[in-house]
C-alpha cells in the first residue's frame, strides 16, 4: 500500500510539474523545478521501498529518499510560509504539502517507520 501511495505521488508531482514546467517556467522556476524533484524523489522512494526488504543496498536508497523528502518537505514548507515571495507558486511540498492533503509531510514519517519495523522483523540490530 506505502508503495503504491508514493508511485501515485509520483505521477501527479510529474504531471503537475510537467505542466507548470512547459506553461510558466519563468514565472516560478525555482518552484516548478522543486516540484519536478520531488517526482523524482517519490519515485525512488517507491521503488527502494519496494524492494527494501530483498537488499541492503535498497534499504540505503530507500533511507536517503526518504531523508530528502523529509528533508525538503520541512524546508520547502517552512520557507514558504516565511518567504512567500520566494515560492510564488506552489510546489509539492508548499506550505508542508497543504496542497496535497499533507500526504507529502507524513509519508515519509510512515517509510520510516515501515523500514524499521521491517528491520526489527528481520532481527536487525538498529543503531
Amino acid at each position: 500500500m506505502l508503495v503504491a501511495v508514493y508511485i501515485v505521488l509520483f505521477l501527479a508531482a510529474t504531471g503537475r510539474s510537467i505542466v507548470q514546467i512547459v506553461r510558466s517556467f519563468d514565472e516560478a522556476p525555482v518552484a516548478y523545478a522543486l516540484s519536478a524533484v520531488a517526482a523524482v524523489v517519490y519515485l525512488v522512494a517507491g521503488l527502494a521501498l519496494a524492494a527494501a526488504h530483498r537488499s541492503p543496498r535498497w534499504r540505503g536508497v530507500a533511507w536517503a529518499a526518504l531523508g530528502f523528502e523529509l528533508l525538503g518537505v520541512l524546508v520547502v514548507g517552512t520557507l514558504s510560509g516565511l518567504l512567500p515571495g520566494l515560492f510564488p507558486h506552489d510546489t509539492v511540498w508548499s506550505g508542508f504539502g497543504r496542497g496535497y492533503l499533507y500526504i507529502p509531510l507524513v509519508l515519509p514519517l510512515i517509510g520510516i517507520a515501515a523500514l524499521e519495523g521491517g528491520a526489527r522483523r528481520r532481527g536487525a540490530v538498529i543503531a
